[in-house]
């Protein structure tokens, strides 16, 4: 007898951290320092509008003459960020990433940003997946 595949709400992390799209790459970099994260999801006007990722950070910062506190997310974000529904299935979130090669998935209901799914969400998914599913 097979489970049925959960939907990507049981995995995402809940209310994560968001970041208005005029604040500076360097608010950003301490936000993610501060709470330990990778991605940002970027809000103009309570819209999603991008997402910005550690390694859009790095690349800012590491750039000759570009001051950080001076450059805007909405400059290194990346616009139209892969989202999901929280009812969408594991699988389907995971194929997806995997295949555009995303780093995570904003997950959205009701035009309101309600979770986050990242890589490590899905390492998360895969160990508890195999020990519930496999050890019987």
């Amino acid at each position: 007898m097979t489970k049925p595949i959960p939907p990507i709400a049981k995995f995402m992390t809940t209310n994560p951290h968001t970041i208005g799209f005029d604040q500076t790459i360097d608010h950003a970099s301490k936000t993610m320092a501060e709470y330990r994260i990778r991605h940002l999801p970027v809000l103009k006007g309570g819209k999603i509008v991008g997402l910005i990722s550690e390694s859009d950070i790095r690349l800012i910062e590491s750039l000759k003459g570009v001051d950080p506190a001076a450059v805007k997310v909405e400059d290194a974000m990346t616009p139209d960020p892969y989202v999901v529904s929280p009812d969408d299935l594991l699988d389907e979130v995971a194929s997806q990433m995997a295949e555009q090669k995303y780093g995570s998935a904003i997950v959205m209901q009701n035009q309101k940003v309600v979770g986050i799914f990242t890589t490590l969400d899905a390492l998360t998914a895969l160990a508890e997946l195999l020990k519930t599913r496999l050890n019987k």
